[in-house]
């Protein structure tokens, strides 16, 4: 597949219907054919078979929607509302794999941005919530810790991390209806903001950290 990508890419740089060179636009088009054949052979191999829609957006279209903005509360990821059970088939590509419930619900799509939030059970009917961006075939881009049910699994994202004690923090989390994310670790005991972090996600659909204007 590799090999005819390459062959693809080759012949729509040198060659065109006669004689004429591809505009930018005709050649990302030709891109995209091959590379959602890709995605198509790729799945099919792992067990996933196509019919007439991609099984990944069938499950992102069947999501409910969570309005803008949303915030933490005990409630919310205590009890999840309207988030819907990821299928068992689909966990791999969206690396929730060891996760014993995985639940998912998607936010309102604006031009370039379709983004999902995940919760993963940890442990004890815990879950952890990451907020993921996907990709035109629907596979995830990149993913964002927005809360962590056990401290510990933080480890594995530092800008999730905070040497503090668990029992006195509280991480918030926000979302704006202008797609911003705002991450706070507010310390109980201190009752202030001991970290802060604001992200946006660029054109590429990764999450960036908006840096302090005094930076």
């Amino acid at each position: 597949m590799r090999l005819l990508f390459g062959m693809l890419l080759f012949s729509a740089l040198v060659l065109s219907c006669g004689g004429r060179r591809l505009s930018p636009a005709e050649l990302q088009q030709k891109l995209d054919s091959v590379k959602a054949i890709e995605v198509r052979e790729h799945l099919e191999a792992q067990g996933i078979h196509f019919e007439e829609v991609n099984p990944l957006q069938a499950f992102y279209d069947s999501l409910s929607v969570q309005t803008l903005p949303v915030s933490y509360t005990d409630i919310y990821v205590k009890y999840l509302p309207n988030y819907k059970p990821v299928p068992p088939e689909l966990v791999a590509y969206l690396n929730l794999e060891g996760k014993g419930q995985p639940k998912a619900v998607s936010l309102p799509e604006t031009v370039g941005v379709r983004l999902m939030l995940l919760a993963a059970d940890e442990e004890d009917g815990e879950y952890s919530l990451w907020l993921y961006s996907l990709d035109n075939d629907y596979l995830p881009v990149d993913k964002l810790c927005l809360y962590a049910a056990d401290s510990a699994d933080s480890e594995d994202d530092p800008s999730t991390y905070y040497d503090m004690d668990p029992d006195e923090v509280v991480q918030y989390f926000y979302i704006t209806s202008d797609y911003e994310i705002r991450l706070l670790d507010y310390s109980k005991k201190a009752r202030k903001a001991e970290a802060e972090e604001v992200y946006f996600v660029d054109a590429g659909r990764k999450f960036i950290e908006r840096k302090a204007l005094t930076e």
